[in-house]
């Protein structure tokens, strides 16, 4: 396509630029972590489906009219067509296995095993993918995140229980959003990150739309159900993804799965902060080990770039 050879012009320096990626992962993970909260001062009569269908649309509207503005909408080549279908799916997916792991296994539970899941299964078809292993670091800090976010949803009191249910719903969001980074990698050099997430989040919204058209539609009328919507769509979607996208250029997908586990200490916080649900010290131990890990990718990331400037 006739934007490829500028679009790479434009991100020539991507590769070189680490510790940008790591700032926008680490930031899209903040945006991400005000989700299950927001789900959770939704109205009554908000169901999982409906929410990630109005966040999607307003998300995807919000990007489309970015992309549309800057001029980067292009028709993508025909190879990446399956891709971008794809990665539609899994987004479309994600939605409603999030909000319903959440609602039935609490905030800070159900972000935790949610996105605690994902690194490991994004380093596993990262590593099919490319039939090597992210890497010695990468084992040890996604180790780190994991044994953090265990201790947070372990001790999580108040909002978050142990319901199975909810339990295998959020293992099966942190594997779409997994799919979603690994598919995603395969464009983010191709693409202006507006086209790539508007293109990719339209296509996801029109999965989702019938269920807007086949459930209850009171709480979308309700001012609480339009900003907790507008939230979502613009801050927890639109910005989010944007960041994500932008971060992905520069960052192998195991390493930025990884670092948006800022996500659950986001969540794990607004939880108690905001809605009550009580954390132990164990629970800030967690946290503490979650941020150790990304830092230690981030120190990784710094150093490969240093490895190759100077060679």
């Amino acid at each position: 396509m006739g934007a490829v050879s500028q679009e790479r012009v434009l991100r020539g320096g991507a590769a070189s630029e680490p510790w940008g990626g790591v700032a926008r992962v680490v930031g899209a993970g903040l945006l991400w972590g005000t989700t299950g909260t927001a789900q959770a001062l939704a109205p009554p009569g908000t169901y999982p489906l409906g929410l990630g269908a109005a966040r999607l649309i307003v998300g995807g509207g919000a990007l489309l009219a970015l992309a549309f503005r800057r001029g980067a909408l292009s028709r993508p080549e025909r190879r990446d067509w399956i891709r971008i279908a794809l990665a539609a799916v899994c987004m479309a997916t994600y939605q409603p296995l999030f909000f319903a792991g959440v609602g039935r296994a609490g905030v800070a539970v159900g972000t935790l095993v949610g996105l605690g899941s994902a690194p490991v299964v994004a380093g596993l078809l990262d590593g099919l993918r490319r039939r090597r292993w992210p890497g010695g670091r990468w084992t040890v800090a996604t180790a780190l995140a994991i044994v953090g976010c265990a201790l947070l949803a372990g001790v999580a009191e108040g909002g978050g229980t142990t319901d199975p249910v909810g339990i295998a719903l959020a293992v099966g969001a942190g594997a779409a959003y997994a799919s979603y980074t690994v598919v995603n990698k395969e464009m983010v050099t191709r693409y202006r990150p507006e086209a790539l997430t508007a293109i990719t989040f339209a296509l996801a919204a029109l999965l989702l739309s019938p269920a807007l058209l086949t459930g209850p539609r009171e709480w979308l009328v309700q001012a609480r159900g339009v900003a907790v919507v507008l939230h979502l769509g613009l801050v927890a979607t639109a910005a989010a993804y944007l960041l994500f996208v932008r971060g992905l250029a520069s960052l192998p997908a195991p390493t930025a799965t990884t670092l948006s586990l800022s996500e659950p200490v986001t969540a794990a916080v607004l939880g108690m902060v905001v809605l009550g649900e009580r954390l132990t010290a164990l629970s800030w131990v967690g946290a503490l080990a979650v941020v150790a890990a990304i830092v230690v990718l981030a120190r990784a990331e710094g150093s490969r770039a240093d490895a190759t400037h100077r060679t």
